[in-house]
């Protein structure tokens, strides 16, 4: 019977995962002045990468928050799955924060060198996976004090 608990918590978090990659994936389309949607139909490789980074980020993040010793604590409490849900949601938000500041920050500093925006747009592929190891090195620090 635990078997089928198992199965339930992997589709819930599944489904959750799912979630909010999508809603990190608009999030952080807003302070990129161009259309994900839009871009990664017309084969910008750039937006490819950073939305790969983003997922991947909030995996990572989606990841530490489920298995965090937290959880453990909790779990002695009788942590519910709600609970579980909750801490992932509170992650995520921390997650998504610091990838639009490091962005930002990124940004900031190599403005009179480039504007990383227009690369982006442009489908600079370089501009994409230093974006995308921006987001996936913050997501790794994170889970790091996550866990």
């Amino acid at each position: 019977m635990d078997i089928l608990y198992d199965i339930l918590d992997v589709a819930i978090y599944s489904c959750v995962g799912i979630i909010l990659m999508m809603l990190g994936n608009f999030l952080i389309d807003l302070i990129i002045p161009c259309s994900f949607p839009e871009e990664i139909k017309k084969g910008n490789k750039a937006i490819g990468f950073v939305s790969a980074g983003i997922n991947i980020g909030v995996g990572l993040l989606l990841r530490a928050a489920i298995s965090s010793p937290a959880n453990t604590v909790a779990t002695v409490a009788k942590e519910t799955l709600v609970g579980g849900l909750i801490s992932s949601l509170i992650y995520f938000v921390i997650g998504i924060v610091f990838f639009m500041l490091g962005y930002l920050v990124k940004r900031l500093f190599d403005k009179k060198q480039y504007n990383i925006n227009d690369e982006i747009d442009n489908g600079n592929t370089a501009a994409g996976i230093m974006v995308a190891g921006i987001f996936i090195g913050l997501a790794i620090v994170i889970s790091g004090v996550i866990m």
